[in-house]
């Protein structure tokens, strides 16, 4: 016999709350090592970092209050009026505000600056999780489709023109909701791919990642008809040439047998009668053929000096000046290094202390902690990361309204591409694009955007869990 719940003794998840605040700590702490100068950087020295950080995480606790006192509903009725207000504001910024490091992303008001770009992550997880909790929603109608990918775009495009790149880039997370929402995988792989000849066509041969496109779509259309083993079988033997051929013949050899072999394998579904299914193959291989070609080309005649540089220290580090572009990167990785096992302990941090490492306030937080608490650190802060990750899927699976789970997705994809692209910057696997550590790294608007999302987050979890 099932038991009924007593709904009169759920409460706010304070486990979630717990790995929230407990990230919002380590961040504090990181930053008042930044500050710390032996007798001075207290936390009530408000023109340190520390201090301004101590104000901010102040106004974060009462914008957090504030709006966890408000009624759920009044979210989900006003999403749309939030997501365009904050569009407009991200609009209004390229027209009035402040310009700080070549970048128009600031509002100066009563001498704080204020980031709309940051509230804009809010508004937007706001619209989308609106949009998708529609009734008898089809996400993978067209028009739907359109309709979605542009609420998340038309911010993105208007924060690139700042120009604010790395963020633009976090507007990607918002296809986490939407893979939730039932959005056809194929698109994803199709954007996967485009992303892999893009890095490919930089990091290798356009050649060699053209020749990859024609397995490709071969592999498509030998998978796709009914009696599939000899030609998947014959597509092996090629492709192992295509690999065993490439850097002893000349490239012109090797791309002739493989475009004879495309009519063998364009035979295959025309056979068939499936004309769509070629038609669509060939549409996609040009397109990525010519992405291949493009970017290469566009690298070495489009891109300034210093944009290059950025994606040589990324992918081509050796190309790249140990003293100049590639200086950030090398004294990262020498922080976290020298941390070892259980780092040099709170405060002792050399490199920390002596400012090598740039911008280790903000992007470069994470060496921070590398130095200081070595492994074991990094470690449990990524853990706490990721528990909260899986703490916010888990509060969007047990959401009975469609809005909660897909707000809650939303939190979780903005929060995973900070932590993932951050993190990633500070080790080398990801490029320079000026993305913080959320709620670690030094900054106000970020950090009351992210108090705000998570006391929406509770406010519903916690509410709606009673009706």
């Amino acid at each position: 016999m099932l038991k009924k719940v007593n709904t009169s003794r759920l409460t706010i998840d304070w486990l979630l709350l717990s790995l929230f605040f407990s990230i919002v700590l380590v961040g504090w702490l990181m930053l008042y090592t930044v500050s710390y100068e032996g007798d001075g950087g207290l936390w009530w020295d408000f023109d340190s970092i520390v201090g301004k950080q101590t104000i901010w995480i102040g106004v974060a606790l009462v914008a957090f209050i504030v709006v966890y006192s408000l009624d759920w509903r009044i979210w989900n009725t006003l999403a749309y009026p939030i997501y365009i207000v904050t569009v407009l504001s991200l609009a209004g910024v390229l027209l009035f505000g402040k310009e700080v490091k070549g970048a128009s992303s600031w509002f100066e008001i009563m001498g704080y600056s204020i980031q709309p770009s940051e509230i804009a992550k809010w508004g937007t997880a706001l619209g989308i999780s609106a949009f998708l909790s529609q009734m008898k929603m089809d996400i993978n109608r067209w028009k739907r489709i359109i309709v979605a990918f542009l609420l998340f775009l038309v911010p993105a495009f208007l924060i690139f023109l700042q120009p604010d790149a790395g963020t633009a880039i976090i507007f990607l997370s918002f296809l986490v909701p939407l893979y939730r929402a039932g959005l056809n995988p194929i698109i994803y792989v199709f954007g996967f791919s485009l992303a892999f000849i893009f890095i490919g066509s930089l990091l290798w041969s356009p050649y060699l990642i053209f020749l990859l496109v024609l397995l490709g779509c071969y592999f498509v259309l030998a998978y796709s008809v009914g009696d599939n083993r000899l030609p998947l079988s014959i597509l092996l033997l090629l492709a192992l040439f295509v690999a065993a051929g490439y850097n002893f013949f000349a490239y012109i050899y090797i791309l002739g047998v493989v475009v004879l072999a495309g009519l063998y394998f364009a035979y295959l579904p025309f056979r068939e009668a499936r004309y769509k299914l070629m038609i669509g193959t060939v549409v996609v291989g040009i397109v990525c053929a010519a992405l291949s070609l493009g970017t290469s080309w566009a690298f070495d005649n489009i891109l300034k000096p210093h944009q290059r540089d950025r994606l040589n220290v990324w992918l081509k580090p050796e190309l790249s000046d140990r003293h100049g572009s590639l200086y950030n990167i090398i004294q990262s990785k020498t922080a976290i290094g020298s941390g070892g096992f259980s780092g040099k302990g709170f405060l002792d941090g050399n490199m920390t202390r002596l400012n090598y490492v740039p911008e280790q306030s903000t992007d470069f937080i994470f060496s921070i902690l590398g130095e200081e608490q070595g492994f074991i650190g990094c470690v449990s802060l990524i853990l706490l990361m990721v528990l909260m990750l899986i703490r916010l899927t888990i509060i969007g699976e047990r959401a009975t309204l469609p809005f909660v789970r897909y707000y809650a997705y939303s939190i979780a994809g903005i929060l995973f591409f900070h932590f993932f692209i951050n993190i990633g910057m500070t080790i080398g696997l990801m490029p320079v694009i000026g993305i913080p550590l959320p709620l670690v790294s030094k900054g106000g608007s970020s950090l009351v955007s992210f108090f705000i999302m998570m006391a929406v987050l509770l406010k519903m979890d916690h509410t709606a869990r009673r009706v």
